[in-house]
């Protein structure tokens, strides 16, 4: 759906508003869920959480190192959805090899890279030191 009220297949939709919104909203965001669900690295970004949860409890951390990991773990799976974003957009838009949709690429996986170094510190931090 575009912010036009037209939605992906062309078919006119009368825009939504108040408490509507919200269930649309909500209804969007659990079909992007079931889709990462389908990505294994989500799926391992997941098991990667409870781990760190397990190793969180035997290792006597705080409610605020919980808060944090949790903040940690949303941000890797936002970054994990937008570049499934990209790789679909990518590959539909250009399913050729290219220079650039493998640049596109490659900044997505950067970026999730870069989010689950920063979550893995932090495990390391609080169940280390």
């Amino acid at each position: 759906m575009t912010d036009g009220g037209i939605s992906p297949a062309g078919n006119a939709e009368p825009k939504k508003h108040g408490l509507a919104h919200v269930f649309a909203a909500t209804g969007y965001s659990w079909g992007g869920f079931r889709r990462a669900l389908r990505e294994t690295a989500f799926r391992h970004e997941l098991l990667f959480l409870f781990g760190s949860i397990i190793l969180f409890a035997l290792a006597g951390a705080t409610s605020t190192d919980y808060v944090l990991l949790i903040i940690l773990f949303m941000l890797v799976f936002a970054f994990e959805a937008v570049n499934t974003a990209i790789e679909e957009m990518v590959d539909r838009i250009s399913p050729e090899i290219s220079d650039m949709a493998r640049h596109a690429k490659d900044l997505g996986s950067f970026a999730v890279f870069c989010s689950l170094v920063s979550a893995g510190l932090f495990v390391a931090w609080v169940v280390l030191f």
